[in-house]
C-alpha cells in the first residue's frame, strides 16, 4: 500500500512523519510546475487553471504546504487560535484539512515591530492552517510569477537575491557614459494599501480563495478589524503578490519613453533603466528635469492604478557624485569613477548590535561570547563582501577589537595589561592579537582545538556573478544553469573559524 492510500486507511494506523517520500513529493510539484510554466509563455490561461487546480488538489503538494509552515522560521509562532502543529501526528492530520470546499480563514493577528525610524511596522499572522493554504496556492502561483516577472526584479523571488540588485546597479551605472541622475523610489506602506480590486482582477489564481485572504480581517487588541486593501505582511503569499501588482512598471517606461535622443546632431541612448527590490527602486537618467517631468508622473500614475503612492520623505532624485543608498549599500561616484561601499547607516546598525551583544555578556565565557558574535560578524561580512568593504572592514573590526579589549580588562582589575592579553589574544600562525578560546575538542594528535573570533577583513572581494534576467529556475531548461550557480556558492563558503 502506497503512502497516501495508507493515510486514508480506515485502520486508522498512524503513519510515520518522516516517512514520507519527500523527493517524490518534490518531483511531481516540481513537474507541474514546468507545465504551468510551458502554458504560462504559451498563453494558454485555461490549461495553467487546470494545472493549478491539479496541484492545489494533489497530496504532494498539500505535503509539501504543511512542511514549509513546520519547518520556517515562524513554526512556533500561532495565529488567533493559538494553535502550532508540532507532532508528526498533527502534521499528518493537517494535511487532510487543506481542502478548498468549505474552507474559511481565520482573522489575522495583529503584531507590531519596530523600524529603523522608530516607527512600527504592522505585521499580519495567519493560523497554521491558512499559512499552509497559502503556501500551497503559492506553489500554482509562483511559476506564473517568475514567467511573467521584471527582468530587473530582484525582491522576494527564488534564486534572487540583494546581491544581484547592486550588481545590476553596478552595470548600469559604472560603465562609460552611464547615467548620472537617479530617482530613488519608496512606495508609502505598500502591502498595506495594494488595492484588492486590482489584485482580484489580475492575479492568476483560485479568485475565490485569494478574496477570502484579503478579506479576512484582523485581530488587534481583542478587536476585529476589517480589511478593505493591502495584503498583510507576514503572510507567506504576500510578497508573492506584491511583486505581482509592482510588474509592469519597468516594461511601461520603456514603453513610453524614448530609447534615443539626439544631442549635438548625434543620437544617443536616453539611459532609462530600473532596478527594483520589494518596494524599492532606482530609476536612471540623463537629467534631473527628465527624471522630474515625465518619468515620475508615469511611475505615479502606474502605482494609483494599483492603490499606492510614493512616499514624499523617502522619494528623491540624486546626481550619482551625491550618491545614494540602497539595500545598505552606498553607491556614489569619486571623481567620476563610481564605487559601492556599505552605508554609513548599515555600519552603525552593525556595531550597534555587536556592541550589545558584549553588554549584554560580560560575565559570559570567551567560548560563549565568540560563539554569539561570530554568526553576527560573518552575515554582516558575507553581505558586503562583493563591494569595496576593505578599509570599512578595517575600522569596524577595529572597534570590535576594541570593545572585547574593554570588556577583557572590566574581568580583571587586579591583573596586568600582559596579563589579560594571553589571557583572552593568541597568536594562530601570523596573525596576532586574535580573540580565540580552546574548546573540549581534540585533533587525533591530541592537540586543543581552539575558536577564534571571525574577522571582516578575512572576507576578501569577491564580485558577485548577476543572475541572468530571464532565468526561471521553475523551467526544467534552466536547471544546469541554477545547478552551476550551486556549485560555486559552494565553492566559495566562508571559511571554518576553527583553530587547531
Amino acid at each position: 500500500m502506497n503512502v497516501e492510500s495508507s493515510m486514508c486507511a480506515s485502520s486508522g494506523h498512524e503513519m510515520l512523519w518522516d516517512r514520507l517520500d519527500w523527493p517524490r513529493h518534490q518531483r511531481h510539484v516540481r513537474r507541474l510546475q514546468a507545465r504551468i510554466v510551458k502554458a504560462t509563455q504559451e498563453g494558454r490561461w485555461n490549461k495553467v487553471k487546470a494545472l493549478q487546480w491539479l496541484l492545489t488538489h494533489s497530496f504532494s503538494g498539500k505535503a509539501l504546504a504543511v512542511k514549509r509552515v513546520t519547518e520556517n522560521k515562524g513554526k512556533r509562532t500561532p495565529g488567533v487560535d493559538q494553535i502550532i502543529w508540532r507532532t508528526p501526528k498533527a502534521k499528518l492530520k493537517a494535511i487532510e484539512t487543506l481542502k478548498r470546499r468549505g474552507y474559511r480563514p481565520q482573522p489575522l493577528r495583529r503584531v507590531y515591530i519596530p523600524k529603523a525610524n522608530g516607527k512600527q511596522r504592522p505585521l499580519g499572522i495567519p493560523t497554521m492552517k491558512d499559512r499552509a493554504m497559502q503556501a500551497l496556492y503559492l506553489l500554482g502561483l509562483e511559476p506564473i510569477a517568475e514567467t511573467t516577472a521584471a527582468p530587473n526584479s530582484y525582491g522576494f523571488r527564488p534564486k534572487r537575491s540583494t546581491a544581484d540588485a547592486i550588481q545590476q546597479c553596478f552595470i548600469v551605472l559604472a560603465r562609460r557614459n552611464a547615467a548620472e541622475w537617479i530617482l530613488e523610489g519608496d512606495i508609502k506602506g505598500c502591502f498595506d494599501h495594494i488595492s484588492h480590486d486590482w489584485m482580484l482582477r489580475h492575479v492568476r489564481m483560485d479568485k475565490r480563495i485569494l478574496q477570502k485572504w484579503l478579506k479576512s480581517g484582523y485581530v488587534d487588541n481583542r478587536t476585529l478589524y476589517p480589511t478593505d486593501e493591502g495584503t498583510p505582511q507576514g503572510g507567506i503569499i504576500s510578497p508573492t503578490l506584491a511583486n505581482l501588482t509592482l510588474d509592469g512598471l519597468e516594461a511601461l517606461l520603456h514603453q513610453r519613453l524614448p530609447k534615443w535622443r539626439i544631442v549635438d546632431g548625434k543620437r544617443t541612448r536616453t539611459k532609462f533603466n530600473v532596478v527594483r527590490y520589494a518596494d524599492d527602486f532606482i530609476v536612471t537618467g540623463f537629467s534631473k528635469e527628465v527624471l522630474e517631468t515625465k518619468v515620475r508622473p508615469i511611475v505615479e500614475q502606474f502605482l494609483q492604478e494599483r492603490g499606492l503612492v510614493l512616499s514624499p520623505e523617502k522619494t528623491c532624485i540624486t546626481h550619482i557624485e551625491t550618491g545614494f543608498d540602497f539595500l545598505g549599500q552606498n553607491i556614489r561616484a569619486y571623481d567620476g569613477k563610481m564605487l559601492i561601499k556599505p552605508s554609513k547607516k548599515n555600519v552603525k546598525a552593525f556595531l550597534e548590535k555587536v556592541r550589545g551583544l558584549i553588554r549584554a555578556n560580560k560575565s559570559a565565557s570567551q567560548l560563549n561570547l565568540i560563539g554569539l558574535l561570530n554568526p553576527v560578524i560573518r552575515g554582516w561580512a558575507t553581505y558586503h563582501q562583493q563591494v569595496a568593504a576593505s578599509q570599512v572592514f578595517g575600522r569596524a573590526d577595529f572597534e570590535i577589537w576594541r570593545r572585547l579589549w574593554q570588556w577583557a580588562r572590566r574581568r580583571h582589575h587586579g591583573k596586568s595589561l600582559g596579563w589579560i592579553r594571553k589571557r583572552y589574544f593568541h597568536c594562530p600562525g601570523k596573525t596576532a592579537w586574535t580573540f580565540a578560546a580552546p574548546t573540549n575538542g581534540r585533533t587525533k594528535d591530541g592537540k586543543t582545538v581552539w575558536l577564534r573570533l571571525a574577522l571582516a577583513r578575512h572576507f576578501r572581494f569577491r564580485r558577485h556573478v548577476k543572475i541572468r534576467a530571464e532565468a526561471n529556475p521553475f523551467d526544467g531548461r534552466w536547471s544546469e544553469y541554477f545547478s552551476a550557480r550551486e556549485r560555486r556558492k559552494e565553492f566559495l563558503a566562508p571559511r571554518s573559524w576553527v583553530w587547531e
